[in-house]
């Protein structure tokens, strides 16, 4: 039986368009795989039973300290706006981070839009039936399947916030990558009158997969999530975190034409411009950013010092204020985290892999970014 979302789904022209059959296909042929991929993306948000769960990953997340910047933003805007929440991506903590600051702050839940290789086993019914999360098919060049997920993005639109992934996965290598458009060119799509794109950033002091993912640097397959549970899980030993996440003012989206992919890209690299302005600079990215093979206190203080003189020029989110400070704060986590080590007044990089990666975690910000090695 479909629920009013797919009814409405399917009543839309880019969608009846596909159902009279192309490609080779019948129209009894399209209209299967249309309706297969609505029963897929079918989701149900029950917040409160929601809130009162002991989320599975509770033990991780109890070691990772929320922080939220800018909330104004989100609270000026919510009474009047639907929300398209557009985020970086640096860990699967994410999906339980920042909607937790939404929701510790009593913002209403958006539905979020996750990579399909989250919702397999109980977890999956989890997000299938309480959090409202989607299921995202990241690569997917099917035809059938694209004009799916953007109609039922649209009509999604009409009775729920969303937040989504910019960068689509994860960053395996630190950076900040280019912006994909799919869920951006959908949001427009659903021609809301109220709709305004929310920028969001979110840094962590350190990232829980940062080993696993600074080893591959791209992402090659998807993991079954139990085996990402279970890395999660190991790299979890010893962990703790502050997570910074930072809201930007809201972006009207009146005037751009989602017809039109050179407005939907241009759209989509504001938000990410606004997205790497705002990010938060730790003191882990300054440290590994200025250090060498091995380097003197003193000396690693004083380029960390340079770094932020280029940073505060361009009115970066620092965290910090001095090569001092973030050495004093950055030191003792990167050593017990195996990155680098320290020996009579010197530091010595011990995983030129995982430095590698903090420090390219600011090289958006950076005319010259700093070498590790």
């Amino acid at each position: 039986m479909l629920d009013d979302i797919a009814q409405a789904v399917l009543a839309r022209s880019e969608v009846l368009k596909y159902l009279r059959g192309s490609d080779g296909e019948t129209s009894v042929e399209a209209r299967d795989r249309i309706y297969a991929y609505l029963d897929e993306l079918r989701t149900t948000q029950r917040h409160q039973l929601y809130r009162a769960l002991q989320h599975p990953l509770y033990p991780i997340l109890r070691k990772i300290e929320r922080k939220h910047e800018q909330l104004h933003h989100v609270e000026g805007a919510v009474h009047n706006h639907r929300i398209v929440y557009a985020s970086n991506h640096k860990s699967h903590t994410d999906y339980l981070v920042e909607p937790l600051v939404l929701d510790d702050n009593g913002i209403r839940p958006p539905l979020i839009a996750a990579g399909i290789n989250l919702f397999g086993g109980p977890l999956g019914l989890v997000h299938r039936h309480i959090t409202g999360a989607i299921p995202i098919r990241r690569n997917s060049k099917d035809p059938a399947y694209l004009i799916t997920l953007k109609a039922y993005v649209a009509e999604i639109l009409k009775k729920h916030d969303l937040f989504f992934y910019l960068e689509g996965g994860r960053s395996y290598s630190g950076e900040l990558k280019p912006a994909k458009t799919g869920l951006l060119h959908a949001a427009l799509n659903s021609l809301h009158p109220k709709m305004v794109v929310v920028p969001v950033s979110i840094a962590y002091d350190l990232v829980l997969e940062d080993y696993v993912l600074s080893r591959q640097r791209v992402k090659k397959q998807n993991k079954p999530f139990t085996r990402e549970i279970a890395e999660l899980v190991r790299h979890a030993v010893g962990y703790w975190s502050r997570a910074f996440v930072t809201f930007g003012a809201p972006i009207t989206v009146d005037n751009y034409d989602p017809q039109s992919r050179t407005e939907v890209l241009e759209l989509a690299r504001l938000v990410r411009a606004r997205i790497g302005a705002m990010y938060k600079v730790l003191p882990s990215a300054l440290f590994a950013a200025a250090m060498r093979p091995s380097i003197t206190r003193h000396d690693l203080e004083d380029r960390i010092d340079q770094l932020l003189e280029e940073l505060t020029a361009k009115r970066a989110n620092l965290a910090v204020s001095s090569g001092r400070q973030a050495v004093e704060e950055a030191a003792g986590p990167l050593e017990t985290r195996g990155i680098v080590v320290s020996e009579r007044g010197r530091f010595r990089v011990r995983d030129r892999s995982v430095l590698k990666y903090y420090a390219r975690t600011i090289e958006h910000l950076l005319a010259t970014p700093g070498r590790t090695h």
